[in-house]
């Protein structure tokens, strides 16, 4: 499938699941590497990583949880710049090691929200794992700790990202075209 039509735009085939696959191994490896004897917490920022998190934590071989929490900062296709909370974390993570994993950094500023709703938490260490990260929109200085791919600054949707709540089914990554 080359291109196709969600609701009033229309996106061409740009990231093939294979591709997406193969960033998912390399982040699970780089993770177990890092954490093998932590027991971590997977924190799963929905709605859009779900499909992300859910590949990833299979590939795991060793114990660790999972849970998710939910924030929001899009609007159509581009980002309001403001960001609201909708699900909180139920779990203690005091003393705990934390993996945000999120589906795609582009600003920040999401991610910004999410560090600082955690910085009163008590957590020994957060890090962070995105499938895919904008270099030329990032505006913060946090560390992101995992990379699966870096891509331009185009609007995707697939594999859980969406465009006003369709396309999150797509199991591969299609770009916008303008």
């Amino acid at each position: 499938m080359a291109q196709i039509t969600v609701l009033d735009k229309t996106f061409e085939s740009f990231i093939p699941h294979k591709k997406i696959d193969q960033a998912i191994e390399k982040i699970a490896r780089q993770l177990e590497n890092d954490l093998q004897d932590k027991n971590p917490l997977f924190l799963v920022i929905l709605n859009g990583a779900f499909m992300f998190a859910g590949d990833l934590f299979k590939k795991f071989t060793f114990p660790a949880e999972i849970s998710f929490i939910k924030f929001v900062s899009y609007e159509g296709t581009h980002s309001t710049g403001s960001v609201r909370q909708l699900i909180g974390l139920d779990e203690s993570i005091k003393g705990r090691t934390v993996v945000l994993v999120e589906d795609i950094v582009d600003t920040g500023i999401s991610m910004e929200k999410v560090l600082e709703y955690l910085s009163d938490k008590n957590a020994e260490d957060i890090r962070i794992a995105t499938l895919l990260f904008k270099p030329n929109s990032y505006k913060k200085h946090f560390k992101i700790d995992y990379i699966g791919l870096e891509i331009p600054n185009d609007f995707i949707i697939g594999y859980g990202l969406d465009y006003n709540g369709q396309a999150r089914n797509l199991k591969d990554i299609y770009k916008i075209i303008q």
